[in-house]
């Protein structure tokens, strides 16, 4: 049991009875406990295999391969269809958690073996993403731009790609990508 995750648990107000149900149950399968992102996370040999995190109406165990666990029971959620790897279990009362326990130790379980396979989640290209016409048409009247577009990362590209599709109205999507282009021809990403 780590100390930080200790002293997260002492901080936490609205899911603490939870968390310590769904970490009891998680170190019962025999990974490795830390801290990162701010939230508890369990591993296998320095390898991320479920996180622990509280939203605002629920709680959830995410899964960072989910996508490669079998779902009999169908309780893994995508979180959004730009969610590619990570698969969450949403719990909103320790009744819950109380009530998936035997699921819930299969399925990590099952995720420890994905990981000690060293199976990968087949990931979509960025040129598979649809690009908003304004940002394709903001990329084809300006080479420089263009240029910079084409030296991101492919993570960075997919960032700018999922933020200026976020928004419905065409208006905004061109208001953001103008918003971004100083960041795109320094070479930064959406969060650097």
């Amino acid at each position: 049991m780590s100390p930080k995750v200790d002293a997260f648990l002492n901080r936490e107000d609205k899911w603490k009875a939870e968390f310590e149900k769904l970490r009891q149950i998680i170190l019962g399968c025999g990974l490795d406990e830390d801290l990162k992102w701010g939230q508890p996370c369990y591993s296998l040999d320095g390898r991320n295999i479920v996180l622990m995190h509280g939203f605002k109406e629920y709680c959830a165990v995410l899964f960072m391969k989910g996508a490669l666990l079998r779902d009999p029971k169908g309780v893994l959620i995508q979180q959004t269809p730009n969610v590619q790897a990570a698969r969450q279990i949403r719990f909103t009362s320790v009744k819950d958690v109380a009530k998936l326990e035997k699921t819930l130790k299969v399925y990590v379980h099952e995720a420890i073996e994905v990981e000690r396979a060293g199976l990968k989640v087949p990931m979509k290209k960025t040129a598979e993403f649809d690009v908003p016409a304004e940002l394709e048409s903001k990329l084809a009247s300006s080479a420089p731009l263009r240029k910079a577009f084409a030296r991101l990362t492919p993570g960075r590209q997919r960032g700018y790609i999922h933020y200026f599709s976020q928004a419905k109205q065409s208006k905004t999507r061109e208001a953001r990508i103008d918003k971004c282009v100083p960041r795109i021809l320094d070479g930064l990403g959406l969060d650097d």
